[in-house]
């Protein structure tokens, strides 16, 4: 029966699942089967179903980096197992951390224990084992720089199999994941965590928002907290309006290219790589576009930042998609620079 929860120990089968308030940009979509995985021992067996088997997969964490572009018609499997295990090797944690567990939550819990690494990811929504198929990054780090391994079922060699970073093969939000969707189902992640490191301060206002707060010798907690702050100010809270953060990548060009876009547009915001090409704001491009607060019905783009398409009411995942490429077409047309999303888009047609 739709809609039924059936509980099969270990986890949850839901028949037309509704999937409106399991995805931050509030789309209205259904989902043919959804899977509530409270046991990871339990997959291969969900996996095995034949319904299952005959159908596209789709691994949901918090659905904060997602388009739901349409209805999804085969199983979604949405983690929910919980659990940290911490191994001490001198000044370094070890701690493996389930798939289900809250980001957020959990880069708290590493400050609260005097671990340092992931402070400037801390207020990013989304789940522990979302966390290395993005590749998630924010003020200058990246996830990838403290993974030691991720532990996930592969779908197609039906096993478990433990990827160390060099298999992830992580690049700019991107991942060995998230290039073979749906073969692989993240269980947990193994961070490796020191319990000092050299701080990064040199990125989007870090050091201004420490002088603010009167910090001369900041520690973890303290950038942690500075990036709170600049966080709240600039994006809109998913709770008050449905957005999935950044919707768009910052995009890389060859360097000739970069320097001639600088000498046409000096205001541009470009920053030169150690391998010659140039990365380009994307929020930059977008707003000198023209599409900074632009709204079509209840699809929109952020007036606090053009990274982040909003959901003001009722757009549906189609209408969302549709301004989302009238950016890129836009952005494309002006500066002869093809944005690409950052979230994964379902259902696209």
């Amino acid at each position: 029966m739709a809609n039924e929860r059936i509980d099969m120990g270990g986890y949850a089968l839901i028949e037309d699942a509704p999937l409106l308030h399991r995805n931050t940009l509030r789309v209205a979509a259904r989902a043919k089967l959804l899977a509530e995985v409270r046991d990871a021992a339990k997959l291969p067996e969900l996996l095995d179903f034949p319904a299952v088997r005959a159908g596209p997969l789709l691994v949901l964490g918090e659905g904060s980096n997602l388009l739901l572009a349409g209805d999804f018609d085969g199983t979604v499997v949405a983690m929910a197992t919980r659990g940290v295990q911490v191994e001490q090797d001198g000044d370094v944690a070890r701690i493996a951390v389930a798939a289900g567990e809250r980001w957020d939550d959990f880069v708290r819990w590493t400050l609260g224990r005097g671990y340092a690494g992931l402070e400037n990811l801390i207020l990013i929504p989304g789940t522990v084992g979302a966390a290395p198929i993005q590749n998630i990054g924010a003020y200058g780090t990246e996830v990838a720089e403290f993974v030691e391994s991720v532990e996930a079922w592969d779908v197609r060699e039906r096993r478990v199999v433990s990827l160390d970073n060099a298999a992830c093969a992580f690049a700019y939000r991107d991942s060995a994941f998230k290039r073979a969707p749906g073969r692989y189902v993240v269980t947990a992640v193994r961070f490796a965590l020191p319990r000092a490191r050299g701080l990064r301060l040199d990125y989007a206002g870090i050091r201004e928002e420490l002088a603010r707060m009167g910090v001369d010798r900041p520690a973890p907690f303290h950038v942690a907290e500075a990036v709170v702050h600049l966080r709240t100010r600039k994006l809109p809270d998913p709770a008050v309006i449905g957005n999935a953060g950044s919707f768009f990548k910052n995009p890389v060009v060859p360097a000739a290219q970069g320097e001639a876009l600088k000498q046409a547009h000096p205001g541009l915001v470009a920053w030169p790589g150690a391998d010659g090409r140039w990365k380009l704001s994307a929020a930059w491009l977008i707003e000198a576009a023209g599409f900074k607060g632009h709204r079509e019905g209840d699809a929109g783009i952020s007036n606090r930042h053009a990274l982040v398409l909003v959901n003001h009411g009722r757009a549906s995942g189609a209408e969302l998609w549709a301004l989302a490429q009238a950016v890129i077409a836009g952005v494309e047309a002006k500066f002869g620079v093809r944005l690409e999303p950052e979230p994964v888009v379902v259902g696209a047609r």
